[in-house]
């Protein structure tokens, strides 16, 4: 790996624990403005606050959510999209490059890929050009990888799952973003096919904190990396504490009750 690309990978992964806290805020291209991403400067200074190591964005919302004080936080700008009005809204497009992104501040980028869509081979093309100039200017890879198809009976089933963390190792990502497949064992089988970092999605909105924690909890133990958790965070009725809970149990090793205390519950 370039010294580059290893640096930059060091603000976005902990380099004592290999651990991360990413907190993706790319929705507004897919639904358009969402509770917790209106005003972005308070999102992210709580974010930054509350200790989280990065947070992810598209690249015209880095000027509305930057700050000229306060802790530092990693910046991961996200190059691909599709939107919830389109009937192809599962097959992802490149709306940025490296090279902007790297204009715009970013220590690392990321692609989104729905393996099993009809136009899936569009986006694998993309994951590969984006790989290529990320290792042509030393800028760390993020691949969130899904099965979201005609063919995909479950996108959670651990065999799937594999699969797609497996696509993003082998096409050159640095990390790798994929659903929790909803315990240990079958989570550690999924880590185990990976020779880089394995982060989970947060999903769709949980109905407790103690139900995200245990998520983040378990998903630590199956070997994963930590989070890459959006709406359940920044969401949450108290979500600077929610992160300070998550980063207790990322990079201090604290249990789920441990963790519930910091949030008050």
């Amino acid at each position: 790996m370039y010294l580059g690309k290893k640096i930059r990978l060091e603000r976005i992964i902990d380099r004592e624990d290999g651990r991360t806290i990413i907190v993706p805020m790319d929705h507004g291209v897919t639904v358009g403005a969402v509770a917790g991403l209106i005003d972005m400067r308070e999102t992210v200074n709580d974010m930054a606050t509350g200790g989280a190591d990065a947070v992810l964005m598209h690249k015209g919302l880095v000027r509305c959510g930057h700050r000229n004080a306060g802790s530092d936080i990693g910046l991961i700008i996200h190059l691909s999209a599709s939107t919830a009005l389109s009937p192809y809204g599962n097959t992802k497009t490149l709306v940025g490059t490296v090279e902007e992104a790297l204009k715009h501040g970013a220590d690392c980028v990321s692609v989104h890929v729905n393996l099993g869509d009809p136009n899936e081979r569009l986006m694998l093309a993309d994951l590969g050009r984006v790989a290529e100039s990320c290792d042509n200017w030393g800028i760390p890879l993020l691949a969130m990888m899904y099965a979201r198809g005609p063919q995909v009976q479950n996108g959670f089933d651990k065999t799937v799952v594999a699969h797609c963390a497996r696509v993003g190792v082998e096409l050159g990502a640095d990390i790798v973003k994929v659903p929790y497949t909803g315990d240990v064992d079958s989570f550690a089988e999924v880590v185990a096919a990976c020779c880089v970092p394995v982060v989970i999605a947060g999903g769709e909105r949980m109905d407790s904190t103690r139900q995200i924690l245990q998520m983040v909890y378990d998903s630590l133990q199956a070997g994963g990396a930590g989070i890459s958790v959006g709406r359940n965070v920044f969401q949450h009725p108290n979500r600077v504490a929610l992160v300070k809970a998550l980063r207790a149990i990322v990079h201090q090793d604290a249990d789920v009750d441990q963790a519930l205390t910091i949030v008050g519950e």
